[in-house]
């Protein structure tokens, strides 16, 4: 049967980082193409242990239907806790818990895009927010990255020429895939530019928990005075993944119109993994917690550092990080990317993403690619990177 697929999916492509993940489930094949964090940086035992007294005590609240809004309980202690914390939240937001951060991504391109309006992004940037976006039939416009973050003269120019731009996506944070954190004078100018153009600012911060070194930047909705930043946050990286809540803080008409979305999608979040997220954050030491995973972090980017310096030749360069999960290599000019991160995997059997599965044009050309030093082992982290520097000599020469 020929099936009359919707104009709006016909063009999407499945992600090139999922079809990878088929190679990386070979147990031959040492995979540094994930976006997942570390195993042991899970706190199983503490998750274990709520969820006991969450069906002990509640477990018809945990099974049951709950408001699309999301547990009151963490609303009310999230929207407390990043207001002290990080200055986000002003007396008009609101905030929507939702599955994963993924998921903001896709309230607020349901409520704000028609098809034909301008999303201006950061290029490169990270491939489940691109595919959002051209699912709603927007047109993509890509802002160069800088190593302070987004080319903020581009972006201006951008506002100058594009029509219908709904808002300008960035993650400030540890970019995913480049590991670039905005800086606070960028942010400021980027919030600036925004309110003189009168568009909204997306801004997804899904990795800034995960500082390990260098000082913290103030978020972009920090500075919002005038409703024009939407926030996404997520447990994700700082609990774990597979529980899949993130928040939204948003003005609230609209979160109105972003929960009538969700509605229609998941009617809500799954409640026994939001009632895991309340008790660890509430009724937990979360400040060791976060101490402990960046102490993971730092020795295993110190591990993935020492065999990038080690083993790459030195025209193979890649970008120093203070936090995040990735690393961002480039090979030299006239090299041919693609055919490097095939080989990898071919001959010697080391996944890495192609740098141009990140770019709002996936034609453009690319020289770069996309290291995860926090899902393997030290010694597969090791092994892979001697094995990526290898063919990096030879493919070079």
């Amino acid at each position: 049967m020929k099936y009359p697929f919707s104009d709006r999916v016909l063009s999407l492509k499945p992600s090139a980082i999922r079809e990878i993940f088929k190679y990386a489930s070979d147990p031959s094949v040492i995979s540094l193409s994930a976006g997942n964090p570390a195993p042991e940086a899970f706190p199983v035992r503490e998750i274990a242990e709520i969820s006991a007294k969450i069906l002990a005590g509640h477990p018809v609240e945990a099974l049951q239907y709950g408001v699309t809004e999301g547990y009151a309980p963490l609303r009310e202690y999230m929207a407390q806790y990043l207001k002290e914390r990080h200055g986000i939240g002003r007396g008009f937001d609101g905030i929507l818990i939702t599955s994963g951060a993924q998921q903001v991504m896709d309230l607020a391109a349901k409520s704000l895009l028609n098809e034909g309006d301008t999303v201006l992004c950061e290029e490169p940037s990270f491939i489940g927010s691109l595919n959002t976006f051209r699912s709603y039939r927007a047109h993509l416009r890509g802002i160069p990255m800088e190593p302070d973050g987004m080319d903020m003269d581009a972006l201006e120019r951008a506002l100058d020429e594009e029509r219908d731009v709904k808002f300008i996506y960035t993650i400030p944070n540890f970019q995913n895939p480049t590991g670039i954190t905005m800086s606070a004078e960028k942010r400021r100018r980027m919030y600036a530019l925004a309110k003189r153009h009168r568009v909204l600012i997306l801004e997804d911060n899904p990795y800034g928990d995960l500082r390990f070194a260098g000082e913290p930047v103030p978020a972009v909705k920090s500075l919002d005075e005038d409703g024009l930043v939407v926030y996404a946050g997520t447990f994700s990286k700082v609990i774990a993944p597979g529980l899949r809540v993130g928040y939204a803080v948003a003005p609230r008409e609209l979160l109105q119109k972003m929960v009538v979305c969700k509605q229609g999608e998941d009617v809500h979040t799954n409640l026994w993994a939001q009632m895991v997220c309340y008790e660890m954050m509430a009724h937990t030491d979360f400040d060791v917690h976060l101490a402990r995973l960046r102490g993971v972090y730092r020795k295993k980017a110190k591990v993935a550092t020492d065999a990038l310096d080690r083993c790459l030749p030195p025209e193979v360069t890649y970008l120093p990080i203070q936090g995040g999960l990735f690393f961002w290599c480039t090979l030299p000019q006239g090299a041919d990317m693609p055919e490097f991160c095939r080989q990898a995997i071919r001959d010697r059997k080391v996944c890495v993403v192609p740098g141009n599965a990140f770019l709002p044009d996936e034609a453009a050309p690319c020289r770069s690619f996309r290291i995860n030093y926090t899902t393997p082992s030290n010694e597969k982290l090791t092994r892979g990177i001697e094995l990526l520097g290898g063919l990096a000599r030879d493919f070079l020469r």
